[in-house]
């Protein structure tokens, strides 16, 4: 085996210039292989983390009405819908690779309600009634004052906290620590300002984009969530994030949480009326999208698998030439003693060596290809490791695949009309 891989090195630098003319097809396919797919890979990282955010892995599920999320903005809450219970919310906190469980309530509050005010600006934003670990479960980290204490809910302390949005659009560069809010005509002292430790920029492409960002351009004001009634004089339906310990997980944790939630807070009344709770299901979104994007990438790759082909078409002819130019020396091996499988495993092993160092020298092309196209036009890429893998064993397999004739003609010569060949 190693004086065939001898041989073979031995043959492929005798004939340097032609080895690589040779190799030139497998080194073409391969790094347009490589490129392509590290670019598939690096959009659909990218097109996770839009959807879903960096790290966070938040499934938020809320109560919908017909598979519409049931807004509350203008609606009083339903009948038959109950609060969470603390033995439903322990058994969310015991699904598998959950990490986390935060309830939450939420209002989209408006200028012209004046719902929530400070002096004389009405706000309009966000605001959610939360529980300790809604800012951990959601992505967010304090930049400044302090988090809530257990004593801010035991208590029913009227304190808020601003998302750095709200800040800016309520206290500008000053300080909103210490500050003071009315919501619902209730006086609340802003204790902290945090902001998302995983965000996306946006992007407006379509009304749906705007929407999205104006509905978040505003910010967000949080407040214990025991001091939800005190604002709007009754409970509401909670909504739920689950931290999941995986993107890949996120979707089944999202699915058990809606079904847990609405068989056991949504009576069989408000069933009828169409009420259940739904998951944000960001990576079903994630997955049409990828596979939109694949469809083109996929006519890529076998447009790329065609160079590949011309490139073994390459080696087999170039192997039939080395079996012609080596006549004498396959007859004088024949002559003294050599099986034919010795001759076939000679030329198989040239053959497989030829398009394996094509395969590498691709890979290496593809790897600097996708990291300059990146660089240049901004494009994401992601190397995929196993797609190097795999790319440098399809390549050995190529040589072995189109070196078989040209070994099977070698293996079969007669060494007398061999030694004969002028």
């Amino acid at each position: 085996m190693f004086e065939n891989i001898s041989l073979a090195f031995q043959g492929i630098w005798g004939h340097k210039m032609r080895s690589f003319l040779t190799m030139l097809g497998i080194i073409i396919g391969i790094a347009s292989i490589i490129t392509i797919v590290s670019t598939i890979k690096g959009t659909n990282d990218q097109i996770k983390e839009s959807l879903i955010g960096a790290g966070t892995n938040a499934v938020t599920v809320q109560l919908s009405q017909n598979n519409s999320t049931y807004d509350l903005s203008w609606r009083d809450p339903p009948e038959g819908v109950s609060p969470i219970s603390e033995e439903t919310y322990q058994q969310l906190t015991e699904l598998d690779n959950v990490r986390a469980v935060s309830l939450f309530c939420y209002r989209q509050v408006d200028s012209y309600d004046s719902a929530v005010c400070c002096g004389n600006i009405a706000y309009s934003g966000q605001l959610y009634g939360v529980d300790q670990n809604f800012f951990a479960a959601n992505g967010f980290r304090l930049t400044r004052g302090r988090d809530f204490l257990e004593d801010d809910f035991s208590k029913f302390r009227k304190v808020a906290i601003l998302d750095t949005g709200a800040s800016s659009v309520l206290f500008g560069s000053a300080s909103a620590v210490g500050g003071i809010l009315e919501i619902k005509g209730e006086p609340y002292t802003i204790v902290g300002v945090v902001e998302r430790t995983a965000s996306s920029d946006f992007v407006i492409e379509s009304i749906r984009d705007y929407e999205m960002y104006a509905d978040q351009s505003g910010g967000k004001i949080f407040i214990p969530l025991a001091d939800w009634p005190i604002a709007y004089r009754f409970d509401e339906p909670q909504g739920v994030v689950l931290k999941a310990a995986s993107t890949d997980d996120m979707t089944r944790i999202g699915q058990q949480a809606e079904d847990l939630l609405t068989a056991s807070q949504i009576s069989q009344q408000a069933s009828q009326m169409g009420f259940a709770y739904k998951s944000d299901d960001l990576m079903d979104q994630a997955a049409q999208i990828q596979k939109m994007s694949n469809a083109t990438n996929n006519q890529l790759l076998w447009i790329a698998g065609i160079s590949l082909l011309v490139g073994g078409i390459g080696v087999m002819n170039i192997m039939l030439v080395t079996v012609t130019e080596r006549t004498r020396e396959i007859g004088l091996k024949k002559a003294i003693g050599a099986r034919k499988r010795r001759i076939l495993w000679q030329f198989l092993t040239e053959a497989a060596a030829l398009t394996s160092i094509g395969g590498v020298l691709g890979v290496a092309a593809g790897v600097g290809l996708s990291r300059f196209i990146s660089s240049a036009m901004g494009t994401p890429t992601a190397v995929s490791y196993p797609a190097i893998a795999v790319a440098v064993l399809f390549s050995m397999l190529i040589g072995v695949v189109f070196g078989m004739i040209p070994a099977i003609k070698a293996a079969k010569l007669n060494p007398i009309d061999a030694l004969r060949r002028e």
